[in-house]
C-alpha cells in the first residue's frame, strides 16, 4: 500500500504528485494523471484480493478507507487555498484517487464496477483538462489563477473546452464521473454502518473540493478579455473535445464495456 499508494498519490507518500504534475509539460502531466495513477491503482486492486484471502477483508477495508479519507481531506483543503491552475488539477487527481480507494475498501461488485468506470472517466477528463491547462499557460504566459481573467472572452473555444473538462471532473451529468461516483455512494451506503459513515464524510469532502475547483475555474474563465492580449493565437481544441465526448458517452451508456466492467469487478472481488 505504501509503495503503490505513493505512485497513486495517496497519503502519506503523496507530496511528489502536485510538484511533478504542475511542473511537467502538459502532455506529460496528462499521461501521469490520466494513465500512470490508474496503472498504480490497478496493482492495489489486485493486491487487495490477496490480502483479503490472507488477512481477512477487515484489514484492507480499514486501511484503504482510512487512506482514502485522509487523502480526500488533504486534497479538499489544499484545493480551497490553491493559486496555480496546474497544481489545482493535480490535487483534483488526488481527490479522484481517494474515491477509487474508497470504492476498493467497500469491495462489492457495484463498488468495483464503479471504480473501474471512474478510472476510465477520470483518465479522459483529466487528460483533456491538463492539455487545456498547458495551452492556457502557453496563451497567457502564467500559471497563476489570479492573473488570468476572461479566458472565455479571449479564447472561447479553448476556455469552453477547459470549462467542460472541469465540469466533468466535478462529476456533473452526463459525464461518466457522475455515474461512477453515484455508484460508489450507493455501494457505500449499502455496505454497512461503518462504511456508510465513511461514505458520508467522503461526500462532504467531495462537495468542498468541487466547490473550490469550480470557484477557481470560474475566476479564470469569466470577466472581460485583457486589453492587450499576449502570447500565441488560440490553438485547436478538437482532441480535447473528443476526449470529453468519449467521457460523456461513457456516462450515458457503457455499451460494450458493461460486460467487461462486470467481469473485471468479479475478478477483482476474488470470485
Amino acid at each position: 500500500m505504501l509503495g503503490f499508494g505513493a505512485k497513486a498519490g495517496l497519503v502519506p507518500l503523496h507530496a511528489w504528485l502536485p510538484d511533478a504534475h504542475s511542473q511537467a509539460p502538459a502532455p506529460v502531466s496528462a499521461l501521469m494523471s490520466g494513465v500512470l495513477l490508474s496503472v498504480a491503482f490497478a496493482a492495489i486492486l489486485r493486491y487487495r484480493v490477496i490480502a483479503d484471502a490472507a488477512l481477512g477483508a477487515g484489514f484492507t477495508r480499514v486501511l484503504l478507507a482510512g487512506m482514502a479519507l485522509l487523502t480526500l481531506a488533504l486534497a479538499a483543503g489544499l484545493l480551497l487555498a490553491q493559486r496555480d491552475h496546474k497544481r489545482m488539477l493535480a490535487y483534483s487527481s488526488m481527490e479522484h484517487m481517494s474515491l477509487i480507494a474508497l470504492a476498493a475498501a467497500i469491495g462489492s461488485p457495484l463498488a468495483l464496477s464503479a471504480a473501474l468506470l471512474h478510472i476510465a472517466g477520470h483518465g479522459l477528463a483529466k487528460s483533456a483538462a491538463f492539455c487545456g491547462a498547458g495551452r492556457i499557460l502557453q496563451l497567457t504566459g502564467t500559471a497563476r489563477i489570479g492573473r488570468m481573467r476572461g479566458l472565455l472572452a479571449r479564447a472561447p473555444a479553448l476556455g469552453g473546452a477547459f470549462g467542460f473538462a472541469v465540469v466533468a471532473l466535478t462529476a456533473f451529468p452526463p459525464f461518466s464521473l457522475f455515474a461512477s461516483e453515484l455508484g460508489i455512494a450507493r455501494a457505500g451506503f449499502a455496505a454497512g454502518t461503518g462504511l456508510a459513515w465513511a461514505t458520508s464524510g467522503a461526500l462532504l469532502l467531495v462537495v468542498a473540493a468541487c466547490a473550490a475547483l469550480a470557484a477557481r475555474t470560474a475566476r479564470m474563465l469569466l470577466g472581460p478579455a485583457p486589453s492587450r492580449p499576449s502570447g500565441p493565437a488560440e490553438p485547436g481544441i478538437w482532441p480535447l473535445v473528443l476526449g470529453l465526448v468519449a467521457c460523456a458517452a461513457l456516462g450515458t451508456t457503457t455499451g460494450p464495456l458493461t460486460g467487461l466492467l462486470h467481469a473485471a469487478a468479479t475478478t477483482l472481488g476474488g470470485h
